[in-house]
């Protein structure tokens, strides 16, 4: 993988691609990878935007976000998505840096981090949560909108298809990780605490009434019905 830099560095990267009215996503590569992370973008009720797992893009996109609302926090969802926070961080002075707490050592020996997801301010279209069952090494972000709420994960869920490209497929066969929705044998074995916790709170969130979408990292989107099913999926391997 790449080495982090504050230097603005645009991957091969698809849309921005609009969710709902607070929700927006793009879908960037990693160098070297066929694996394909995801960012997702949610608008506060005051505009002020929460950027998760940052994906450095183009200059057309990047103006389109900042014409929708004013990037205000950079969650960096886990120690191993930190690549592009130290060019969000240049770009825009201004972020509140926020991780996991179990995440925040690692995630400090790369860029200041200003707090905590329980530090973020309360707000009813978008919500911070620590992710039971993990140590508090991931979070999980609940974007309310007017279709339903949208549930943001990062890698304690991966929903990916297997990779064509031999590397990739052995990497990912090796890890895991496809294909999905599952939770990872490299997730099980590095961030997972207690499995019987984790599985209940993966179905709480499948049962949620007004589920609209599962947004993780790596790759897929699942919506309505599908994403209640991929939640209960990913917690069959607990």
């Amino acid at each position: 993988m790449a080495k982090p830099s504050d230097q603005w560095k645009v991957h091969d990267h698809g849309p921005l691609e609009k969710l709902s009215e607070n929700l927006w996503r793009a879908e960037g590569s990693l160098p070297g990878m066929s694996l394909r992370r995801v960012m997702t973008v949610a608008r506060r009720s005051d505009g002020r935007l929460v950027i998760h797992s940052a994906v450095a893009l183009g200059e057309a996109e990047m103006q389109e976000l900042e014409a929708w609302g004013t990037p205000s926090f950079l969650l960096i969802p886990n120690a191993f998505h930190r690549l592009d926070a130290p060019r969000f961080k240049r770009r825009y002075p201004a972020l509140t840096v926020l991780t996991p707490r179990g995440s925040r050592a690692k995630v400090e020996a790369l860029i200041h981090v200003d707090g905590c997801y329980e530090d973020f301010p309360p707000d009813a279209a978008v919500e911070l949560q620590t992710l039971p069952g993990v140590g508090e090494l991931e979070g999980v972000m609940l974007v309310r909108a007017s279709d339903g709420v949208s549930v943001v994960l990062n890698d304690i869920v991966f929903n990916m298809d297997k990779k064509k490209d031999f590397l990739g497929n052995a990497i990912l066969t090796l890890f895991g990780s496809a294909p999905g929705p599952r939770v990872s044998r490299l997730a099980r074995l590095m961030m997972v605490k207690d499995k019987p916790v984790l599985r209940r709170e993966l179905e709480r969130l499948a049962a949620l009434p007004d589920l609209a979408r599962l947004v993780v990292s790596h790759e897929k989107v699942a919506t309505g019905v599908a994403a209640a099913e991929a939640l209960r999926e990913a917690a069959t391997y607990l």
